[in-house]
């Protein structure tokens, strides 16, 4: 081998460890914004698990809500969710 392949393979080496460096850094910087986006994720995920239960929290009261006017139709929606009740306390006493 002569003085010339010499520095020709060490100029290699080092562009090979250079590159091998900037692509550890790349690789360390993509774990990390992997690692944020997974955080983001499940920080949306739990918000979005809040938002479904304060939306059936309003869902339920929307059934109760009485209106102006709307009185009426508020008796009938309780008369019927009390016959709706009623029939499913009748169905389980008659199970036992």
């Amino acid at each position: 081998m002569s003085d010339k392949d010499i520095v020709e393979f060490q100029t290699k080496v080092r562009a090979l460890i250079l590159q091998f460096k900037d692509l550890k850094r790349e690789n360390e910087e993509l774990y990390a914004m992997l690692e944020k986006n997974e955080n983001d994720v499940n920080a949306l995920r739990q918000q979005l698990r809040e938002s479904n239960r304060e939306f059936e929290a309003f869902k339920a009261a929307k059934i109760l809500q009485v209106a102006d006017g709307d009185l009426q139709t508020a008796r009938e929606r309780l008369a019927k969710l009390i016959r709706d009740v009623n029939k499913c306390i009748s169905v389980l006493s008659e199970q036992k």
